[in-house]
């Protein structure tokens, strides 16, 4: 049984004996394991569509996260170069290959 339910609900073994002698006056000792076959598939199904919505969070971020490096790789592509030197600078390679 998970254990941290109980201790938000904090419900003791008296309380727990309680529910289930309950459970088994109103439902009877034929309908009490359908109940919780029922209710373990509902859990089941609860989970498995929990665990849907989260894939599907986690693809659509991890969808637009592709898509912004894409347009940060683009946008640095359309970026003149910096290392070209500027108009009236003149460097020491370019003069060294002008001189004969």
């Amino acid at each position: 049984m998970y254990y941290g339910v109980l201790l938000f609900l904090n419900l003791g073994t008296p309380e727990i004996m309680l529910i289930v002698f309950v459970a088994l006056l109103l439902f009877g000792g034929k309908k009490l394991p359908e109940l919780a076959r029922g209710l373990g598939k509902g859990i089941r199904e609860f989970k498995d569509a929990s665990d849907g919505v989260k894939r599907e969070i986690h693809r659509n971020i991890n969808t637009l996260t592709a898509e912004e490096e894409l347009r940060r790789d683009e946008a640095a592509a359309q970026r003149p170069s910096t290392q070209q030197p500027e108009e009236g600078v003149t460097s020491v390679e370019t003069e060294q290959t002008i001189k004969p």
